[in-house]
Order: structure tokens, then C-alpha cells, then sequence
């Protein structure tokens, strides 16, 4: 079976088509910009003759763009299959499912209603998500279509770690509480670091930490999510690129009171002008390192805040588990970036976290270990694979036992 994975933003669609007899993925890429005078398409194409093509276009709107996905994935010269009703089913990207979806659901129109009744938890997201779903259930009308929950997996949090310490009737009126996010990359993440370890699962105590433009991290004990950095939004928890993560609750107040910003204002300067952006001016860890290796004195506290607030959790974490078997970094900084990994790893000796600095410092791709031999915890480097994640668990839900 062929699974095409879409992941729908506001003015994008990022995707990739599997073959799911291999897990290989054939094609994908990005369509950016639309709804603008000009957008830019990102096709690319896997296998034995890799080919990439770009082109800037006019793209209306998200059923235009999809559509030209489709005539990409058929195209006598570039394309991977010979018809569309070789898509098999088709895996979304949902970011906030709630209480309401505790694991992937096969969509209908009762599916899609309740995400529309989570948008007051995802204002910014479940609608472009639910745009994704309508255009792919019109272009596809024969393929099964499933939503995959980043908040899924944290659904395992008991209530001591997910609610708020506000008044009850604000849960009980309001779903006031911590969800978690990025649910879909932790989860395959702590599946990948069982093999790696040659482990069950269910007998193992991680921190997996999710660190790029957005981060998060979690407790998992015996593969399941106890606790999770991010809250009712994920806005909360690390220093994050543009976010600010924790931060004392009364400062909006303070701001709308002793400024002239509204409190719209204040939400978007904390989502989007925050972080590492607030901070220093930039968002991009390699740059923010570089600038701070010349010196530059905002770069510098960037990166020690940055890690600082990882170290913060780690230890918070080691607490609430007990014991750990693994630190386990993922996603663009967690994978690529050695100098990070080696300050957040930096003094945890006395806690049983050694870093062996060769090896993290190797150009190695793939799955592999950091620690020192004398680490009483291991510490991996797993690259992530949400769309991978998203076609295995539309796969397993569209195959015909499940249905």
C-alpha cells in the first residue's frame, strides 16, 4: 500500500508518499506561500535516481496546491506512481486532538467535528488542519483518511501532571489543562531507542528530548508519557526559537497594564518575538553559535539559557521517574548540533550522565550512542520521523484487521 502523509499549515503543505511494503518513501517536498503573489514548490524524489525540482507558481488556495502535488507525484517524468487511486489512504498531521482522541482516528464526518470543536485549544493550527483533511477527502474521494494526534501520546499523563492548580470549574467548563505536543516524534523516538537498546518498551525510563525551532521534552515511563514540557499549548516549557517558554504568569497582566499593548499584543510577542529571537535577534541555532563564538554577548546568553532550561527538566524529570535508562535527543538541534548537546550534558556526572565527547562530536548519520562507558545513563541520538510515525499508525489503523 502507497500512504501519502500531509502535514497542513495556514499558507502550507508539507508531504511525503510511502511505499509501505519497505517503509520507503518515494517522493515528497513543500508547497509554501499560498494564497501569496507567488508561491514555491519543493518536489523531490527518493530511491536509486534521487531528482529535486523547484518552481515558483501562483497557488490560489490549498485544493490549487494539492492538486499540483497530485500532478507532480504522476508526471510521465517525475512522477512515482501512475494514478492517484494508487494512494492507499492518507496519513494528517493533527496537532490538537484534545481529550477527545487518545490515538489516530479514521476520519468521518463525526472525526472532523470534534476537531473543529478542539480549535479554541489550537486556534492556529486545527483550522489549516481541518483544510488539509476537506481539500485530500475531495481530491482522494476512494482513500481512506486518518488523523494522527501530536497530543495523542501524552494522553498517558496521570492528572497530578496535567492539570493547572486554577479553579476545578475552569477544567470542567473550559478543558483548561496540559496537553503536550509533539506526541508523534517522542513517541518514535522512545520506540527507536527500545531497538537500538535491544529492550521491551514497556521496561524502560526515558527523557526524550525533542529540540529544533520548537522544543519539548518528556518522561516516559514504560512507554508511556507522564509528564511533558509543553502545556494546554506549546507555549510553554523550553526556550524555543520564538517562544518563550515558562515564564511567571502575571507578566501579560503587568504588560497590559503598564504598556500600551493589548493582550493580543502580548500572546503573539510571546509566540512569535520571544525565545532565542527575543533574546539575541535570531532564531537559528547555527547562527546564534556562531555569533556567540565571535564574541557577541546576546548569542552567548541565548545559548546558555537555552540549555540551561533543558538541564532545568532533565533534572525534574530524573526526579519524577526514578530511574532512567536514557537521554534520548532528536529533531534539527538535538540531531545536529554537538556544542548543544555537550552544555545541556555539561556537570550531570554526579547524576550518572556522562557524554563520551568523541563520540558525540562524530559525523555519523543514523541512530547511535553518545555515552561514556562509565554513564550510568545512556544517552542517544535518534533522528526523528513524524511522517514515518504518521503513515506506520494510518497504515495499522486502515489495514483490513482494523477496519
Amino acid at each position: 500500500m502507497k500512504i501519502l502523509v500531509i502535514n497542513t499549515g495556514s499558507s502550507s503543505i508539507k508531504y511525503q508518499l510511502f511505499e509501505m511494503e519497505d517503509h520507503t518513501v518515494l517522493a515528497g517536498g513543500m508547497v509554501e506561500r499560498i494564497g501569496e503573489a507567488s508561491s514555491k514548490i519543493t518536489y523531490k524524489v527518493y530511491g536509486e535516481n534521487p531528482q529535486k525540482t523547484e518552481s515558483n507558481e501562483v497557488i490560489t488556495d490549498h485544493k490549487t496546491g494539492l492538486l499540483r502535488v497530485v500532478s507532480l507525484l504522476v508526471d510521465e517524468k517525475l512522477g512515482v506512481i501512475k494514478d492517484k487511486s494508487e494512494v492507499g489512504a492518507i496519513g494528517h498531521r493533527v496537532v490538537h486532538g484534545g481529550e477527545e482522541f487518545v490515538k489516530p482516528a479514521v476520519i468521518d464526518d463525526t472525526v472532523i467535528k470534534a476537531i473543529e470543536r478542539n480549535i479554541p485549544l489550537a486556534p492556529l493550527h486545527n483550522p489549516s488542519n481541518i483544510v488539509g483533511i476537506t481539500v485530500s477527502r475531495e481530491i482522494f474521494p476512494n482513500a481512506k483518511q486518518v488523523a494522527v494526534f501530536d497530543t495523542a501520546f501524552h494522553h498517558t499523563m496521570p492528572e497530578k501532571a496535567y492539570r493547572y492548580a486554577l479553579p476545578s470549574d475552569l477544567y470542567e467548563r473550559y478543558k483548561i489543562r496540559r496537553y503536550g505536543f509533539h506526541g508523534t516524534s517522542h513517541q518514535f523516538v522512545s520506540e527507536a531507542a527500545a531497538s537500538l537498546l535491544n529492550r521491551k518498551l514497556k521496561d524502560l525510563n526515558l527523557i526524550t528530548i525533542h529540540l529544533g525551532n520548537g522544543g519539548s521534552i518528556t518522561a516516559v515511563k514504560s512507554g508511556a508519557s507522564i509528564d511533558t514540557s509543553m502545556g494546554m499549548t506549546p507555549l510553554e516549557g523550553l526556550v524555543m526559537g520564538t517562544r518563550s517558554g515558562d515564564i511567571d504568569p502575571a507578566i501579560p497582566a503587568f504588560l497590559t497594564r503598564n504598556s500600551e499593548a493589548t493582550i493580543e499584543d502580548v500572546d503573539r510577542m510571546l509566540n512569535t518575538r520571544s525565545g532565542l529571537k527575543g533574546i539575541c535577534g535570531k532564531n537559528d541555532m547555527r547562527e546564534i553559535l556562531a555569533a556567540a563564538d565571535r564574541g557577541d554577548k546576546t548569542s552567548k546568553l541565548a545559548v546558555e539559557m537555552f540549555c540551561y532550561r533543558v538541564k532545568k527538566y532533565i533534572g525534574a524529570y530524573m526526579a519524577v521517574l526514578g530511574r532512567v535508562d536514557s537521554l534520548v535527543f532528536t529533531a534539527g538541534i538535538g540531531e545536529h548540533s554537538a556544542e548543544i548537546r555537550e552544555r545541556i550534558c555539561e556537570d550531570l556526572e554526579q547524576i550518572g550522565i556522562i557524554l563520551d565527547i568523541d563520540k558525540n562530536r562524530e559525523k555519523i548519520q543514523g541512530n547511535r550512542e553518545l555515552h561514556s562507558a562509565r554513564s550510568q545513563v545512556k544517552i542517544l541520538l535518534i533522528p526523528t520521523n513524524e511522517e514515518l510515525k504518521i503513515a506506520l499508525e494510518t497504515h495499522l489503523l486502515v489495514s483490513n484487521d482494523n477496519i
